[in-house]
């Protein structure tokens, strides 16, 4: 592919469309297309997460109306289950911003706030779906392991409690998205050009680099670092949880399967022995007549 000369150089000359589209030469403009993925690829992509979108709203919604509309389904398990169909739903709803910017990343129109709010709803719905499993998991593990103790901890006014704990400690370990993610421009593209169509995307009209995305603050300062650090904890600290909870389920589940086993064998002993006993009875018994 034939290459465009630098920046600098296509402003100094006053590169118009025609001139940058037949010459054999291109300009480098230093910033990336619209899209960074094919037509194609978009498409399917787009057609998938239609599908998904559907489906999703249409089964969480179901989910939080059922449980909020009968009462014999708001168990302790449901409560954790429509906690989080809320999380879920919101998600689904942030996933078309989601296709937009992969169909075009740059320029972002829909302000700064937006841009600090899709982000920050899509982090803290994420944060409170892993603490709401975390959560049902702790829970089957009482109800199997200690389920007499489980009837009187775990109950519906406390299981709301913790659920509204969650979505606290979810939303403000989120909070730092607010100061993290904004609106910038890209300060190396400057000048006054057209459209410009390549093979591999487009590229913006009149300098318009304006991106949502990680601000230069949070990169200097060190935040976007403690938010990987703070993600990773989040990720790593319930999938530990999780393995050891499952873990000693599966060993209370297997030890209960072996001792019901074994008095099923000794069941089945003592009501043998009782058969014999029954048999020899009834032996000794004819005998001492026979013998009379």
């Amino acid at each position: 592919m034939p290459s465009w000369p630098n920046l600098s150089e296509c402003l100094s000359h006053n590169c118009s469309w025609e001139e940058t589209h037949n010459t054999t030469r291109k300009f480098d403009l230093g910033l990336p297309p619209l899209n960074y993925y094919s037509i194609p690829l978009l498409t399917g992509i787009t057609i998938a997460c239609t599908l998904l979108f559907l489906v999703g709203v249409a089964g969480n919604v179901m989910t939080i109306l059922v449980v909020s509309k009968y009462r014999d389904m708001r168990t302790t398990t449901n409560l954790y289950l429509c906690s989080m169909a809320v999380s879920d739903l919101l998600i689904f709803l942030c996933m078309p911003l989601d296709l937009y910017r992969m169909w075009r990343y740059r320029p972002w129109r829909f302000g700064d706030a937006l841009c600090k709010l899709f982000q920050f709803v899509s982090e803290s719905c994420t944060y409170s779906t892993i603490l709401s499993i975390t959560a049902l998991s702790v829970e089957r593990y009482l109800a199997i392991c200690f389920p007499l103790r489980a009837k009187a901890l775990v109950t519906k006014r406390r299981v709301r409690a913790l659920i509204l704990l969650l979505w606290t400690v979810s939303l403000l370990s989120a909070g730092p998205v607010f100061v993290m993610v904004g609106v910038e421009r890209d300060s190396m593209w400057q000048g006054n050009l057209s459209w410009v169509v390549n093979g591999t995307g487009f590229f913006p009209e009149e300098g318009d680099t304006r991106e949502c995305k990680m601000t230069h603050y949070a990169v200097e300062s060190g935040l976007m670092g403690a938010m990987v650090w703070l993600s990773s904890v989040f990720f790593f600290m319930p999938v530990f949880c999780l393995t050891v909870l499952y873990s000693l389920i599966g060993r209370r589940l297997w030890q209960r399967h072996r001792e019901t086993n074994i008095n099923s064998r000794v069941a089945h002993r003592e009501k043998s022995n009782r058969q014999t006993i029954k048999m020899l009875g009834k032996f000794g018994e004819r005998a001492h007549y026979a013998h009379a």
